[in-house]
Parts: structure tokens; C-alpha cells; sequence
């Protein structure tokens, strides 16, 4: 039985003043006139039930992702009580859905689970779904994890990297081995490996089923297993909402805050990759942008606003309500929302998180 865990607790701090903790990326219509959780929602629909679809969130954005996802069961929309990263909330998630969906299953059937960002682009989306369903075979079949592997276009150094174990080309739709993951690189250390030809970008998009994941919980993370047995004895598949919160929250506290690469992925033996192609971006920063948006004459991404520019180039402008006059600058991120401005240059966005923490 395929199921699916989307990731909508995120904050978005490098789309600020556009994202706010209120209103993050995920549910903002950057691209089109859907926000992005509903653009992944609607992805994954033609292969995974509404009533199979869970979304991870927080307390503080749960109101707003409840009215945005109306059509996803309320009971699906599983709250944290705390921020933990995303072993906490991807086991805790996957305990939810064991927890009600064990009874439907029939002889012998698993529950696979493909887990999603909330905020990714994915333009090739016939390509996306036929890979998510050989993902999930593989995971059934041979009680493996498998994350999908982006063949890289250009020494990118915004992502980290999975490294193959493969002396041959690498093909698209194939499953292989994975060696180790990689953090992000220097352009150096990017370019040697988009050379070799044994790296892949990681996607941060993972297959498995409940069985297999609380397996390498057990051996891997300990801690979280003892937390996770005791939350099993409290949860009901009846229990929903603020309410499972709330019976949680003590529990939730003795989670380590560590993410599922550094505490599953680098470490656990059984880890497969697909190598794909599905026209995907991860939208980290507003830089991203200039792949996907029509750039103007002089180069300059504009967006909601009317810009009267000379001597201007290579710009992102973003803004509501704004007639923007540009003279002679270059490089920069211009973004206006309400009574907040952002002016960046573009080598800086990555670090937009930290003058809003200021």
C-alpha cells in the first residue's frame, strides 16, 4: 500500500520577506497560481489515495495547511509539538500511518512510504511518478531505502551529493548501490565530481517501507526507537488533531534534534539511489529562480511589479504594488512584501536567515 509523507514544517527564512513562519514557502504560489503544497499534493494523486496522503507540520502553520489541503482527510494533517528535524518527524509520521493503516492491509501487503518536500519544483511529473513506483517495488521487495539521485547538469555546490558504487556509466531508472553521502562541496570538489561521473545531487526524496525504516531506527537510533514505543502505547487511530498533539508533547521533548541523513542515510547498509531525470529543483534560495522564471532584455527577473531600468542587469525584483526605478546596479535580489524590503546582493542570499534572526 503506497502512502506518502510530505515535509510542510519548514520556515523558508531564505525566502524572507516572501516567507514568513505564518505562511512559508510551501504555502506561497510562487510559480503558478497553486502553492507548491498543493502542486505536490496534486503530483502525487494519480498513484496515492487523499485518504494515504499524510502532511507533516507544526502547530504554528497547521491552520493554515488544514484550509489550504481541504480534500486531505483533517486527521491526516499530523502536527509535531516541536521542531526535532526530520528523523523525529519522518518516524513519528510513519507510526501514524502503521498505526492506521495496519487493519487494511491484505496478506502479505506492506506499507511503503515515499516521503516529500513540501516546496520542490518537479516539472517531468509522468516521469516523477513512474520512478516513485519502481522506488517503491524495490523498497517492498528487498527491505531497502531508496532516494532518488538528480544527475547533476553543473558543478552545483547548494546541494549535497550521493556517491554511487558503479565502475560503469550510471543510467537513468536503474537502481544501484549507494557508497556514502556527501556535504555540500566547494566548486572545486563540485566539479570533480560531476567529472567522475559517480555522484548524483540528493534529492531528499526517500521510499521505504514502516517495517524497514523502524529496523534501521532500532539499530541505528536507539533513542528515537524508546521514544517511539512509548508514543505507541499512547496513540489510537482515532486520535487526531491538537488532541494526538498534545498526548505527544512529553515525548516529542526527549527527541535528539537531528535530521534522517545524518541519522539514518550516511549510515545504514541498505541504501539505494535512482538516477533520474525529472526537471527538479529544490528552490533553496531566490537565486533558484533564474532557472525556472524568463529573464527580460538586460537579464533582469521581474515579478508582480512594473521596473523602470537603465544601465541594469542580472536583477531579481520581486514585489506587490511597487513601480521600482533601477539605475546602474547588478546582481541583486530587490524583494517587497507589505511593510518589509529586501535588498541582497545575489552571492549573499544563502545567508538572508541570518539578518532576519538578528
Amino acid at each position: 500500500m503506497l502512502t506518502a509523507i510530505i515535509m510542510a514544517g519548514g520556515s523558508g527564512e531564505r525566502f524572507w520577506p516572501l516567507s514568513t513562519p505564518e505562511k512559508p514557502k510551501q504555502l506561497l504560489n510562487i510559480f503558478s497560481d497553486k502553492t507548491m503544497i498543493r502542486e505536490t499534493v496534486d503530483r502525487i494523486l494519480p498513484i496515492i489515495d487523499r485518504e494515504n496522503i499524510f502532511i507533516a507540520t507544526n502547530e504554528l502553520q497547521a491552520k493554515a495547511v488544514i484550509n489550504e489541503l481541504q480534500d486531505i482527510p483533517k486527521e491526516n494533517i499530523i502536527i509535531e509539538p516541536a521542531f526535532k528535524d526530520t528523523a523525529a518527524a519522518i518516524g513519528y509520521t510513519s507510526l501514524i500511518i502503521e498505526t492506521r493503516l495496519k487493519d487494511k492491509l491484505k496478506v502479505d501487503e506492506k506499507i511503503e512510504v515515499v516521503v516529500l518536500a513540501s516546496d520542490h519544483l518537479i516539472r517531468k511529473e509522468n516521469e516523477f511518478r513512474d520512478v516513485v513506483k519502481l522506488a517503491a517495488k524495490e523498497a517492498s521487495e528487498n527491505g531497502v531505502i531508496v532516494t532518488l539521485g538528480i544527475k547533476p547538469n553543473k558543478p552545483e555546490t547548494g546541494y549535497g551529493y550521493i556517491e554511487v558504487k558503479e565502475d560503469n556509466a550510471l543510467l537513468l531508472n536503474e537502481v544501484y548501490k549507494v557508497r556514502r553521502f556527501r556535504e555540500k562541496p566547494n566548486l572545486e570538489t563540485a566539479e570533480s565530481y560531476v567529472a567522475s561521473g559517480k555522484y548524483l545531487w540528493n534529492s531528499g526524496m526517500f521510499i521505504f517501507t514502516t517495517e524497514t525504516i523502524f529496523k534501521n531506527f532500532d539499530v541505528l537510533m536507539e533513542e528515537h526507537t524508546d521514544v517511539f514505543n512509548s508514543i505507541r502505547k499512547k496513540i489510537d487511530k482515532n486520535i487526531s488533531g491538537i488532541e494526538l498533539t498534545n498526548i505527544v508533547r512529553e515525548d516529542f521533548n526527549h527527541f535528539e534534534k537531528i535530521s534522517i541523513d545524518f541519522g539514518i542515510m550516511e549510515y545504514s547498509k541498505n541504501i539505494r539511489v535512482i538516477p533520474v531525470d525529472i526537471d527538479w529543483n529544490d528552490i533553496g534560495s531566490f537565486n533558484a529562480l533564474e532557472e525556472v522564471f524568463h529573464k527580460n532584455d538586460s537579464g533582469n527577473i521581474v515579478r508582480y511589479c512594473d521596473v523602470n531600468e537603465l544601465d541594469s542587469s542580472d536583477n531579481i525584483i520581486i514585489a506587490d504594488d511597487i513601480k521600482i526605478s533601477l539605475l546602474g546596479v547588478k546582481d541583486l535580489v530587490i524583494v517587497k512584501n507589505g511593510n518589509k524590503i529586501l535588498i541582497a546582493n545575489k552571492n549573499r542570499t544563502q545567508d538572508i536567515k541570518k539578518i532576519i534572526q538578528k
